[in-house]
């Protein structure tokens, strides 16, 4: 079931005396609600990761049993309830706000009201199976690249409790929670985090200097590295949990940030397509009088694809046509492949002709 969102016009709306844009609403609530997924995922890694009983973890592991480690995990869909709570409110808050930046009018020219419809059984239905989905995703994606990372380190001999540590991270008895660790990362991040463990114990300063290329490094560490590459000595092995635990964070924040950002912008895009369909569907709006126009994304490095879009409009029902074949209702459709989708800033201005479509209605009275 749908839960309401708070209404959108709060807060950032407030532009002067002026009616925002649709830009400008669009952008208002992705700034609204990306921290709030962002910050969901990120509080269910850390719940996660503190609810883990080490002591069983390390049993398990010493007795070579990968899915009973995973068991102790307990990486589990439930976790993710607040992350699934706030899809819901970003979507329900995006197709709020469409159907109230229309201005209908009747013939005699009466104010007509639409309301965006959040018990809408389709759109319950799209938000539903996309929010499982998307923690189903979340979920399986852990699953198996912890699974990996578990049978590579037993095959390879290592301390069960050093193994254990490296999977749900180090506890900083400053702040009673753990730090580092490999839950919550992507598959590709696990093993950039595995990576730059071995360039670090490898004391060679040409794996050294290349840890000292990574983006996401925290580089008050970078002292640290270069000391050893001019001394040609190895790193502790303390120091070097210290340098792989920060990076995990940080390729974790980084994560958080892009899974906040992309399911937002998601959910905002899907829910105003549907707030238009909605009004057409309620016969106050004739689709034959609604375009849509493509307006690309500030961003400093925009996709080529999409800056050649820009400006380009198209009939409500008919889809936008990318250079290299991608057909798009919108920008954000998450029918579309990720190239197109993940990190796009663009927005899709909605035009209603209400000239065109009074008189016509007026034509058939």
């Amino acid at each position: 079931m749908l839960r309401l969102a708070a209404s959108p016009w709060e807060g950032p709306f407030s532009i002067g005396d002026a009616m925002p844009t649709q830009r400008q609403i669009f952008e208002a609530l992705a700034d609204r609600f990306e921290p709030r997924l962002r910050d969901a995922f990120l509080a269910a890694i850390t719940e996660i990761k503190s609810g883990v009983t080490l002591r069983l973890l390390v049993e398990r592991l010493e007795r070579g049993d990968v899915q009973g480690a995973l068991d102790v995990l307990q990486i589990e869909r439930e976790a993710f309830g607040l992350l699934e709570l706030a899809f819901v409110d970003a979507y329900n808050a995006g197709g709020i706000a469409q159907a109230d930046a229309l201005r209908l009018r009747d013939p005699e020219g009466n104010r007509i009201l639409f309301r965006f419809g959040v018990r809408n059984p389709a759109a319950e239905a799209w938000v539903r199976e996309h929010s499982s989905s998307l923690v189903t995703r979340i979920v399986d994606d852990q699953r198996e690249s912890i699974r990996v990372a578990l049978t590579e380190g037993l095959a390879a001999g290592h301390n069960p409790r050093t193994t254990a540590l490296n999977i749900v991270g180090r506890t900083n008895r400053a702040i009673n929670s753990r730090e580092g660790g490999i839950i919550g990362l992507s598959g590709q991040q696990q093993r950039f985090v595995a990576s730059a463990r071995q360039e670090l114990v490898s004391g060679d300063p040409a794996m050294l200097r290349h840890y000292l290329g990574r983006a996401r490094r925290d580089k008050r560490f970078d002292a640290t590295v270069l000391k050893a590459i001019r001394e040609g000595k190895p790193l502790p092995a303390e120091t070097v949990q210290r340098i792989v635990g920060r990076y995990a964070d940080r390729l974790l924040a980084l994560r958080g940030e892009m899974l906040g950002r992309t399911e937002t912008l998601n959910a905002l895009g899907k829910a105003r397509d549907d707030a238009m369909s909605q009004a057409i569907a309620s016969g106050k709006v004739d689709a034959r009088f609604v375009t849509k126009h493509w307006r690309r994304s500030p961003a400093e490095h925009p996709r080529m694809q999409h800056t050649l879009m820009s400006g380009q409009s198209v009939p409500f029902l008919e889809p936008f046509v990318m250079s290299d074949g991608t057909r798009m209702m919108y920008p954000h459709d998450p029918s579309a492949p990720g190239r197109h989708t993940i990190g796009c800033k663009c927005v899709v201005e909605y035009r209603v002709d209400y000239i065109g479509q009074l008189v016509e209605q007026r034509r058939v009275a």
